[in-house]
Parts: C-alpha cells; sequence; structure tokens
C-alpha cells in the first residue's frame, strides 16, 4: 500500500494549523485509523482508506464510503466528518465506551441500540445498495477463483439460502441506508446515546439485515433476538424475518474472513487474529441454525407475512 499516512497527517496538521502527533488505534481489520492529537488537546480519528480492501470485496468503494460515512455523520449517529482527503478521512473523536459482544447482549442496551438503528436508517439514502445474498455469491466466487479456503461442506447449504432468499423477498420492505457490519466494536456508547462508526460495507438494505447481523455478530439467542425487534419495530413479528438474516450474515462473512485471509495475507498477520477460527465458528453458528428444526417454521412465517 502506498504510504498514504504521512501525507494525510501533513494535511491535518496544515487545517488544524499546528503539529499533531498520532497513536495507532486497534481493532479494525482492514483500514489503518489513527488518534491524532495536538499539545492544545484536541482530538481527531484519522481514517486513512486502504484500496485493496474494496478491491478484494471486502468493503464498497472507498468513495461510497466517504459519501456514505458523511451521509450518516448529517443523521447524528456517526461521526462528525471534519475533513475529506485523498484516500482518507478525518472524524470527530467520540468519546465514550467502545461496546462488547457482553454489553451488546446486555437487555439494557437493545433500546439505545434499536434507538440508533432507526436515526440511521431515517436519514438520507446511501451512494450504494447492498445485498446479503449477492455479497456470498461474490464472496465465494473469489474463493473459487483464488483457490481460497473455505470450510468444509459450506457449499451444501446453498440450495437452503435460495429458500431463505425466496421466503425473504415475498414481504420485503423499502430499503434504507444501513450499515451491514454491526459487530460490537462499531457501537459507541457516548454517555447519552449509542452512536455508529465505519461504514466500509454500508449500503441500502432492508431494515432487518441491520437487526439480524447485529444479532449474529453479538450472537444473541431467540429470546434477545425478539427483545431487539421489539426495540426497532414496537412489535415483536418481524423476529422471524431478523432472525433469517442472523443465519445469511454468520454464513457470508463466513467467507469474508476466507477472503481477507487469502487475499490481504499482509495485514492478516499484522492484526494478530485468527481468521481460520473466526471462519469455522461463524460457519458453525450458520450450520446450527440451518439445522434447527425449527428452521421450516421461520420460512412459513418470514412467507405468511
Amino acid at each position: 500500500m502506498p504510504d498514504v499516512l504521512g501525507p494525510a497527517l501533513e494535511l491535518v496538521a496544515a487545517w488544524a494549523g499546528r503539529p499533531v502527533s498520532h497513536t495507532q488505534i486497534k481493532g479494525g481489520l482492514s483500514h489503518h485509523i489513527v488518534r491524532v492529537e495536538t499539545e492544545a488537546g484536541d482530538r481527531w480519528l484519522l481514517r486513512v482508506l486502504d484500496p485493496r480492501v474494496s478491491a478484494a470485496g471486502l468493503g464498497i468503494p472507498l468513495d461510497l464510503e466517504i459519501v456514505n460515512t458523511v451521509r450518516a455523520a448529517g443523521t447524528g449517529v456517526g461521526a462528525d466528518v471534519l475533513l475529506r482527503l485523498p484516500g482518507a478521512v478525518l472524524l470527530e473523536y467520540i468519546e465514550g465506551t467502545t461496546l462488547d459482544a457482553a454489553a451488546v447482549r446486555d437487555p439494557a442496551m437493545a433500546e439505545g441500540i434499536a434507538a440508533a438503528c432507526r436515526r440511521l436508517h431515517a436519514g438520507p439514502a446511501f451512494a450504494s445498495d447492498f445485498s446479503i445474498f449477492r455479497k456470498q455469491e461474490e464472496l465465494l466466487a473469489i474463493c473459487r477463483a483464488h483457490g481460497l479456503k473455505i470450510p468444509p461442506g459450506y457449499e451444501d447449504w446453498l440450495p437452503p439460502v435460495a429458500e431463505i432468499e425466496a421466503a425473504l423477498a415475498v414481504h420485503r420492505p423499502a430499503s434504507v441506508p444501513c450499515h451491514n457490519d454491526l459487530l460490537p466494536e462499531n457501537f459507541i456508547f457516548d454517555g447519552t446515546a449509542v452512536r455508529i462508526v465505519d461504514y466500509q460495507l454500508s449500503g441500502n438494505n432492508d431494515p432487518a439485515f441491520e437487526l439480524g447481523d447485529i444479532a449474529a455478530e453479538a450472537d444473541y439467542d431467540p429470546d434477545m433476538v425478539a427483545r431487539l425487534t421489539r426495540a426497532y419495530y414496537g412489535d415483536e413479528r418481524p423476529a422471524a424475518r431478523v432472525r433469517l438474516y442472523l443465519i445469511m450474515s454468520n454464513l457470508t462473512w463466513t467467507l469474508w474472513f476466507s477472503v481477507h485471509h487469502g487475499l490481504l495475507a499482509e495485514q492478516a498477520a499484522a492484526a494478530e487474529f485468527d481468521y481460520d477460527a473466526e471462519a469455522a465458528d461463524k460457519f458453525a453458528q450458520a450450520v446450527r441454525d440451518l439445522s434447527d428444526p425449527g428452521f421450516g417454521a421461520l420460512i412459513d412465517r418470514v412467507r405468511s407475512g
């Protein structure tokens, strides 16, 4: 990757009118994120975008990510965008607590998480669209083309995927601007409200996928899925839809880790993260839910609306 951090920091210093220092922020598996500070106490977050991420199918094109980040900021849910730079963006540093899986599973957080999603979803449309089904097809094609490792038996589950897509298409709502990658660390509680960061996979989508993805990333049980569904919709009936998207989240992001590990090996090594183990865990959860005796009932409930 070309050195874009150095030039970006120079531009930030010129914009700030004073020297800046920076500290690497751990957590992201793809882009380069640093906290930027001045001696006067100013603090910002600089997100330097790696074009190899979108080229590998692991994110949307960089220009679209920046546009969507700006639009999310306008809702008050995303961080304020202070400066747009070539291949980078300078963001408000949100003071608060970065959530983890246990916090996202806490029933007390359900209302705040749902409120953040509703606010984002009510904002201006994003510059890109997203389908978890098309993303799965894309990532699987990349794995096949490059001979990348995927869990044994993965393709045996493609027929139920077609069944899920057909069921979800029957009463599909209008698309809204969605984050589409709400692992717990993309939530920050600022003491008053839940904020959402990192729009690498953002795009207009079915809002139920947003909830299903949250549920998958935090390993919700059905009761917690129902609680989040009720907090978002005011009604538990869409919970079956959310649960089908939970399955698709785990099944598709299994391949995301396979592609990242296979095509961005340098970043994977630097991240000190077990991509194979994460892919295996997500696949195991998807198979668990696809094999559940209640899977057919979920399909029926979604079809009937």
